[in-house]
């Protein structure tokens, strides 16, 4: 069941910040500020063995192609223009 918060003190500058992401984002400032909350308290830590564990697994999909240092700094260059 949802809870009321009040929030005081809030520094001017922080505010100011919620104000703008809000209109935005198109949304209240009380929306913003849950939405905020949400992505920091409520994301889902990862632990790095967990993160690296997902990468591994991620790059066995891929197809096993083998790039050049050269090759991949004509990579980069290519995205870039």
């Amino acid at each position: 069941m949802p809870t009321t918060l009040t929030l005081k003190n809030i520094p001017d500058d922080v505010y100011e910040r919620l104000k703008a992401s809000a209109e935005a984002h198109r949304r209240s400032l009380n929306s913003e500020a849950i939405v905020c909350l949400e992505s920091v308290l409520v994301s889902g830590r990862v632990s790095a063995g967990e993160r690296l564990a997902r990468a591994r697994a991620l790059r066995a999909t891929l197809p096993k192609l083998k790039f050049r240092a050269k090759d991949i700094d004509a990579f980069k260059r290519e995205g870039r223009q």
